[in-house]
Order: C-alpha cells, then structure tokens, then sequence
C-alpha cells in the first residue's frame, strides 16, 4: 500500500486507521475524506479536522447530508430524527433486535461513503494503486449490528469496486477481524491522540459515557489498563 484515501469520521477507529495509513504510506501520500451525512452534532468534524492538521495530512470535507434526508425516519444519529438514541451496551441492543440491526445504523452508510472515497481516489491518485482504509471491526459486526462492517459485507464492497476502477482501487479494513480493544493497543502503539477525538453520539460538551459508542470505547481503554484521555460525563471530573 503506497497511497490511501482514509474515511475519517474523527472517532477513535477511523483516527486509529488514519495513523496506520501515515506510517504505511507516508503523511505526502495520504488524504483523509471526511463526510457529513446529517448526523445530530458536529463534534467528530471538528475532531476530524484536528486530527488531520495533527498528522499534516490533505482533508477533504464534503457534505453529502441530502442524501440521507429521509434517514431520520429510521436512524436515531440523524439530525432531527425523532428516533431516541439507546444509552445501553450493544450487545443489549443486538438482542431486542429481530435482524440484530441497531437504531444507530445508518442505511447504507457505509457502502454510500466507500463508493464515493473510490472516485476521490481514481482523481487524487491518478496513477498508481490506491488503498480505502475505513475502520470496520469485529465488535460492530457482531451480532449483525453494523451490517456494513462485516467481512462480507467488506468482501463484496471490495470486488465491485476493484471491478469499476480496474482493479487499481481496493477496500482496506486493517481492523475488520480486531476488537476495538484490539484498535486501542495498536493506537497506543502508534501514539494515536486520543484526546482529539470523539465517540460519543451526544453532542455535549462531555462524552456521555452511556451510550453504545461510549461504552464500548471506555471497555476497550479498560481493558488496555489506560484511563480514556476524553472528559465524560459520569466519571471524570
């Protein structure tokens, strides 16, 4: 992998990949693609953009929110969307499911953002192979909450886009098999700034600490024996 378009959301897994990318490919080689799909708040573009100028690396920001302009009727993390967001694990959440499908997934979300880092990737990168990172993991495809992160889901993403950039354009998901435990030792590695980025699905000066995102992400820095450099709202002062 010589060149990388990454899908930088500012959250701990796409900041994680992000540094990956650099040290893979070198800062000069890598852009980070950051898309503004409607969400509730704009924590994670700020963080976006301060990750980006941390690393030294191109940002793109693009807003592709009228896509999803109907997505509030069946996503809880769009603007305005009269669905609650469910302060509770996802593993909680996977089974009052029938499909496993959880109230934070956004219809398509994932496959729509790939697509359109593919042709930002054939026009920033016109010569060469170039690498989409995206920080898919283990722990969002379990139990089919996050359909779009689950090795088929990225298996078949991968095919088609090979087969309309011929074959220079590909998928990678360093993360897909890892837990975001497993993220967080490698961002440790890395030196990751954590501090920088955001999780949570609440746009509060604090991170909530209850929501799933929140959960999930003080269970992997626990499990790493290292405190969460962020503010929340429950244990941090």
């Amino acid at each position: 992998m010589k060149q990388a378009v990454v899908l930088s959301s500012g959250g701990l897994d796409s900041t994680t990949v992000l540094a990956w990318a650099v040290k893979q490919c070198g800062k000069d080689n890598v852009v980070a693609l950051t898309l503004y799909y409607g969400q509730r708040h704009d924590k994670e573009l700020e963080c976006a953009r301060s990750v980006s100028a941390y690393y030294g690396v191109r940002h793109i920001e693009e807003d592709i929110s009228n896509v999803m302009k109907y997505a509030g009727d069946v996503c809880s993390l769009i603007k305005d969307s009269n669905i609650e967001i469910e302060n509770s694990s996802y593993e909680t959440q996977v089974n009052k499911s029938e499909t496993g499908r959880v109230n934070s997934y956004v219809p398509f979300r994932n496959g729509l953002l790939l697509s359109i880092a593919a042709a930002y990737a054939e026009c920033l990168f016109p010569e060469g192979d170039v690498a989409i990172c995206y920080g898919a993991h283990a722990d969002d495809a379990a139990g089919n909450a996050y359909a779009d992160c689950s090795p088929r889901f990225i298996g078949a993403m991968n095919e088609a886009i090979k087969i309309g950039t011929y074959g220079r354009i590909e998928i990678t998901a360093p993360f897909a098999a890892a837990t975001k435990a497993n993220i967080v030792s490698t961002g440790l590695r890395l030196e990751v700034p954590y501090e920088l980025t955001w999780s949570c699905y609440h746009g509060g000066e604090k991170a909530c600490g209850v929501c799933g995102t929140c959960i999930d992400r003080l269970r992997a820095f626990e499990a790493n024996g290292v405190e969460d450099p962020i503010m929340y709202e429950d244990n941090n002062e």
